[in-house]
């Protein structure tokens, strides 16, 4: 049961669940994202700066190979070469040109200008580490720069190496457009996540709320209210589920409120007749009428009684306690049996009943009571249901190996909307005419039991058919088999 607590914690649950993507899903999205722009920075910051040492390497290459050429020149002089190289440099608007003495300071520069002697070269010494001589770094200004260095002490005493240096600020420049760029595509694509996530998300807590707003009504009776929900999927299936299931219940709902009428009609109308009859014998010296009285008190009593093993039979069938004693039996001495008791009640209510009698069916094995206690219930409905003069016909024969019994009459018949559900719990497709509404499905639930099938064929106002199918049995062996 639903407990009206528990449904008033709903926009909490929602909260919760909000809550619960965030942490899960977009906060892991947005870690996702942040990393694969930092990789995407980094490689593009890698791309540029290795872009950039190559070109400074090939520079610097070509000064050296210039210089090389000159120093295996006997004639000339390499100091004053390398002068006049480093005044042409070609490239000395976008990179500095400088060559490094034996002692580790800058003594000749493309531009004129030498920096002080206390300046660090850090690429120079990495040089002379046996490392690269490549090194990216701040100048005494502040300004990033990068730096590479080569040997040229091999064909040179004046010199041990020259370096070329250049700025990173253009270099940079490009690198933070790119990665604002990026930070833009990637917002605006977490943007989408949380719009999308946000409208996923609240796709799922709307039908929710609406199921959870659904079983509150449920739990105070109301079965009026449905969930409105147009998507083609498992909240969609579970809506429809949640909707029968509200059908079903405000059926059954109407079921057993007509079915607490009809039962207190039904048994109010035997106790009083009880209570009315008793009163007169009480009063009452005549034989006649007492005679007359304690037949209708025998009768109603009769009526009681059936009425009261149907109700437990269906609790028994509900709990599912309802079980069968089964041994070889006649069907034809229960069907006799059970066409003798409504004999004199036919007549008495002015219907012709007839019975085709085979000479032998095959035995059954089943439960008697109960086998019998349908040919009752069904013939019963076959005179309650007809009007004087109408006729019962009862016939049973073997047809396929199956036992058949059919109960035909000629009574107010069944509408075609109502048939299908004859055999349901609690239904009754007559008012007028007194009964329960689940002598009928007791009946099924029995035939069902043995492995049989009870089927109606109706007409309005032409008359009901109930055909019996029960497959013939043996009885089982007793485990273990004979000794």
């Amino acid at each position: 049961m639903i407990k009206l607590k528990d449904l008033a914690h709903a926009p909490e649950k929602k909260r919760t669940l909000f809550r619960r993507w965030i942490a899960n899903n977009l906060a892991v999205l947005v870690m996702i994202i942040i990393a694969i722009e930092l990789a995407f920075v980094y490689a593009i910051q890698s791309f540029y700066y290795a872009g950039a040492r190559q070109k400074l390497t090939n520079e610097l290459t070509s000064v050296v190979n210039i210089l090389a050429r000159y120093a295996q020149d006997t004639e000339t002089n390499l100091s004053s070469e390398m002068r006049s190289t480093f005044e042409s440099f070609s490239a000395k608007d976008k990179m500095e040109l400088m060559a490094v003495n034996g002692k580790g300071r800058v003594v000749l520069t493309s531009s004129g200008f030498s920096p002080s002697s206390d300046t660090a070269l850090p690429d120079h010494a990495d040089l002379q580490n046996g490392g690269s001589g490549y090194w990216v770094g701040k100048a005494e200004n502040g300004e990033k720069i990068m730096a590479v260095c080569m040997d040229i002490s091999t064909f040179s005493t004046e010199y041990s190496a020259v370096r070329v240096v250049t700025s990173l600020s253009e270099v940079d420049a490009s690198i933070t457009t790119i990665t604002i760029g990026a930070t833009v595509v990637c917002a605006a694509i977490l943007l989408l996540l949380v719009v999308t996530g946000i409208y996923f998300v609240g796709s799922i807590i709307r039908p929710i709320t609406q199921l959870s707003t659904t079983a509150g009504k449920f739990a105070k009776g109301d079965f009026s209210f449905r969930i409105r929900y147009n998507g083609n999927d498992e909240i969609g299936d579970l809506c429809t589920a949640i909707n029968h299931m509200a059908d079903e219940l405000s059926n059954a709902e109407e079921m057993k409120n007509e079915f607490i009428s009809s039962v207190s009609h039904e048994l109010r109308t035997p106790l009083t007749a009880i209570k009315g009859w008793a009163e007169t014998i009480c009063m009452e010296n005549d034989p006649e009428t007492i005679h007359k009285g304690m037949n209708v008190i025998v009768n109603e009593t009769e009526r009681l009684s059936r009425m009261v093993e149907e109700l437990l039979d269906f609790s028994r069938m509900q709990s599912g306690h309802f079980t069968l004693q089964k041994d070889m039996m006649d069907v034809l001495a229960e069907l006799g049996d059970a066409v003798l008791i409504y004999k004199d009640k036919a007549e008495r209510e002015k219907i012709r009943i007839t019975y085709d009698e085979p000479e032998m069916l095959p035995f059954l094995y089943g439960d008697k009571n109960r086998i019998r206690q349908v040919f009752i219930n069904i013939i019963d409905n076959a005179i309650k249901y007809s009007d004087p003069g109408g006729h019962v016909h009862i016939e049973a024969a073997e047809h396929g190996g199956n036992i058949v019994v059919s109960v035909s009459d000629t009574g107010c018949g069944i509408k075609a909307s109502d048939l299908p559900r004859v055999k349901e719990k609690f239904y009754k497709p007559n008012h007028t005419r007194r009964g329960s509404g689940i002598g009928l499905a007791v009946a099924d639930e029995i035939i069902t039991a043995h492995g049989g099938r009870l089927d109606l064929l109706s007409e309005e106002g032409l008359g009901t058919t109930v055909t019996i199918t029960l497959p013939p049995g043996q009885k089982p062996e007793p485990k273990g088999g004979a000794q």
